[in-house]
């Protein structure tokens, strides 16, 4: 079988010098990208289909949105609403809803399966860049095939790790070119849409420190990708509260972040399913990979070190925090396509089409189940929120006692507390059921600024939607308190959600 020709030369040392390869006919190089481009649109489109099925896949979606319609009526990020989450994605959420309305979430669907397109193309240009054509075209769409290999709520919704992804990839394939400053920018940007981005400057330095000075010094370089990181943070941190800014997204998760004792047994379960998962979606690919790791130097003589870097990098982002979410897997995509691209280009066409066609069959079958998935949490929520509208008037605020701030856009009514989700105020978080739930675990100081709030204007209604969790109200004193004294239960529950309303004395 004939090798493939890099579409670029070898970075080349300043000692030694070779003779020049003809370079690729700009025909040739627009004729590619042609072709190639409508074939990942159309595959992006396909494999994210079923996301329109559902206004929400998950609380995370949620979040998002009622953030976002907060934002646009006036409110301040990190003060009248706040989250753990860096602040780019709800910013586009909220520019999405103000040149669209807020009342789909197609256009960020769309702009989810850009997101996704935009990986893909930018993994094509790496692959194709150290081995050729075929090997770009074989890593987008190696990515887009197992980028849906999670449980649908994981793999459908548009949340974070949709859009750290073309900003991880922009970064390795700038540090690769020699562009420092646009690799520290990119770096950022993934920063800005989740924490865990930032682990990229991980092979962003490596790949720096790898390039000995060529063709720029090293301190250059390191300032350059300081510069260019460092930037676009402080820029989002004068445009919020700078206060604020660090508060939320570095220093006041140390409990949500680092605490499992209690759950150990359900976050091992979760991290062994999803690693499942994710096995099963590169089925057809694991013993290449595995042929690549006990390869030290890939066969055309350029070492694979900065792909595993990477990889191991995105794993430490996966684990850190301990809670293995499915969505959190994503960041090993982009590597792991990667690194696959490179096991499998030695193998002859028709080999290669056998292989490839395994994963291909199990992104089908991932899609499938998308579409008839059942969706019990969030179709609890939907009925929740019909009976939020039945007890309360449009100009109503009310308070969700729960983990599905969805709630509040599906009902059309407005949070009573900058809190979306009882985790802020309890440290709960999906299956954490040990010591460490409850009022004494809160973000610092955020029982004083609720129960402000809940002087200052108290909700019409109360949904407690615990259902027997560690949050519910019998064990979180202040909420207690604020029911026993100023609210009664209305008759009836909607699968065991509570219903408050204020008393006629309070």
């Amino acid at each position: 079988m004939p090798v493939e020709t890099p579409s670029a030369a070898p970075r080349l040392s300043p000692t030694r010098r070779e003779p020049a390869r003809p370079r690729t006919a700009p025909t040739a190089v627009y004729g590619y990208w042609t072709r190639l481009l409508p074939l990942l649109a159309a595959l992006a489109l396909a494999i994210r289909l079923p996301s329109f099925l559902h206004p929400f896949w998950s609380p995370d979606e949620g979040y998002l949105a009622v953030q976002a319609r907060i934002l646009a009526d006036g409110g301040e990020l990190y003060e009248t609403v706040v989250d753990r989450k860096p602040p780019l994605l709800p910013w586009l959420y909220e520019a999405t809803f103000t040149v669209f309305g807020d009342g789909s979430q197609h256009a960020m669907k769309l702009l989810a399966i850009t997101a996704q397109f935009t990986t893909a193309a930018l993994l094509a240009a790496f692959a194709r860049r150290r081995w050729g054509d075929r090997s770009g075209v074989m890593a987008a769409v190696l990515f887009l095939l197992i980028s849906v290999g999670f449980i649908p709520q994981d793999s459908q919704a548009t949340t974070f790790e949709v859009f750290i992804l073309p900003w991880t990839v922009a970064a390795v394939l700038c540090a690769d070119r020699g562009r420092w400053g646009a690799a520290g920018a990119a770096v950022a940007g993934a920063f800005l849409t989740k924490q865990t981005g930032g682990v990229v400057l991980v092979p962003v330095l490596w790949l720096l420190w790898r390039s000995a000075g060529v063709p720029v010094p090293l301190r250059t370089g390191l300032l350059r990708t300081a510069v260019g990181f460092a930037a676009p943070v402080l820029l989002a941190s004068l445009l919020t509260d700078p206060a604020g800014f660090v508060f939320w997204i570095v220093t006041g998760s140390g409990a949500y972040a680092f605490s499992l004792t209690g759950s150990e047994l359900h976050v091992l379960n979760r991290a062994f399913v999803n690693t499942a998962l994710l096995c099963l979606a590169c089925a057809g690919l694991l013993p290449p990979l595995c042929r690549a790791l006990r390869t030290p130097r890939h066969p055309a003589g350029k070492p694979l070190t900065d792909l595993w870097v990477w990889f191991a990098a995105s794993a430490g982002a996966v684990i850190v925090g301990f809670h293995f979410f499915g969505h959190y897997f994503q960041q090993l995509l982009p590597p792991i396509a990667l690194l696959a691209t490179a096991a499998l280009r030695p193998l002859h066409r028709e080999r290669l089409r056998s292989v490839l066609s395994v994963p291909a069959c199990v992104c089908g079958l991932f899609v499938v189940w998308a579409v008839f998935a059942p969706r019990p949490e969030l179709d609890h929520a939907a009925r929740v929120a019909t009976a939020v509208r039945e007890h309360t008037a449009p100009t109503d605020r009310v308070l969700v006692w729960g983990i599905h701030p969805q709630t509040y856009r599906l009902a059309d009514r407005a949070p009573a507390s900058r809190y979306l989700t009882a985790g802020l105020l309890t440290n709960f978080s999906g299956g954490r059921n040990g010591p460490q739930v409850g009022e004494a675990y809160g973000v610092p100081g955020a029982w004083r600024v609720f129960a402000a709030e809940m002087r200052a204007r108290p909700p019409a209604l109360i949904v407690d939607d615990s259902r027997g969790k560690p949050y519910t109200p019998e064990r979180v004193p202040t909420l207690r308190r604020l029911l026993a004294d100023q609210y009664e239960p209305l008759p009836g529950t909607v699968e065991g959600t509570v219903f408050y309303v204020r008393s006629s004395g309070s």
